[in-house]
């Protein structure tokens, strides 16, 4: 039995695509917890070793592959040069220390900071508590921006959900001027998913991703950053309008989700023409994610 589960897990690593979802959205809840099917190769070890099982021990060799093709790259050590640094952090709503919360935010001294869950009064107070270093920012909705470099070209991105018919404003696309060229730069929150008895709820936060990725797919400029909570692992296909279209971390899980025992990276920084060297989880702040920082490399070329 656990040579034949051993299989089972190295088949559902490298089959994941095949799961259905059709049904309740089950490939995409796979697809949100992958790197954790890592567990099971650790207890079907241990089961093999104490049913002293060989043919078991062998069949592992398959979980172990698949595992390492997928995820080992995440695990090297973070090296070379970079660019930029950016932080991407949804400070959420409930969130009773702002001033806290933007020290730990600079503290890693990012060029852009990326923020969702902005709310009044919390939205005025990293304003200021985020001014002396980011001089330049942009606000739309629930989302943010603050950058050291000039910004323009700020708009909203509309990223509604065509069933959602109250007020909602929860992306937004500026261009930042370095030194040496523009960036597209997007900021974005997805709808939040939902583990249900019918299964994963994630109708809204696809419809969102996808209408982000045809915004992206227009962006003129050859340089695209997407910094946000797009509330799906880089590994669930409902992001597949962006992950196709765009580079994600080549090295770092950083897990920010939930704050108290964080599980999966929803909080994602990709990019267009230019490469996510490393990203990294920060220490915790009011919110009940964790922020992420990430290097940019490519972008200043």
């Amino acid at each position: 039995m656990p040579a034949v589960l051993a299989v089972l897990a190295a088949g559902l690593m490298v089959l994941h695509r095949a799961v259905p979802n059709s049904v309740g959205h089950l490939g995409s809840l796979l697809e949100a917890f992958l790197p954790w099917l890592g567990l099971v190769v650790v207890v079907l070890f241990l089961v093999a070793v104490l049913c002293r099982s060989a043919i078991a021990l062998v069949a592992l060799m398959l979980p172990v592959a698949a595992w390492t093709c997928l995820f080992g790259g995440l695990l090297e050590a973070e090296h070379g040069s970079y660019d930029l640094v950016v932080v991407q952090h949804n400070v959420s709503d409930e969130n009773t220390d702002a001033v806290g919360t933007a020290r730990v935010l600079a503290g890693a001294g990012p060029d852009l900071i990326a923020l969702e869950e902005l709310v009044p009064p919390a939205s005025a107070t990293y304003v200021r508590a985020l001014a002396p270093a980011y001089p330049y920012h942009a606000v739309r909705g629930t989302v943010g921006l603050w950058s050291k470099h000039p910004m323009g070209g700020v708009r909203q991105a509309d990223i509604k959900p065509r069933q959602i018919t109250e007020s909602w404003s929860r992306g937004l696309r500026a261009v930042v001027h370095t030194s040496r060229g523009d960036v597209a730069v997007y900021v974005a929150h997805l709808p939040s998913v939902r583990v249900r008895a019918s299964g994963f709820a994630s109708s809204w936060r696809d419809e969102s991703a996808a209408r982000l990725g045809k915004a992206v797919a227009a962006e003129k400029l050859k340089k695209v950053l997407l910094l946000g909570d797009l509330n799906g692992t880089v590994d669930d296909r409902g992001l597949a309008p962006l992950t196709s279209r765009m580079n994600t971390a080549e090295r770092g899980f950083a897990f920010s989700f939930p704050a108290a025992f964080p599980v999966a990276r929803i909080d994602q920084v990709m990019a267009r023409s230019a490469t996510v060297g490393h990203i990294r989880a920060l220490p915790p702040t009011g919110s009940d994610h964790l922020p992420v920082a990430a290097r940019i490399t490519g972008v200043l070329r």
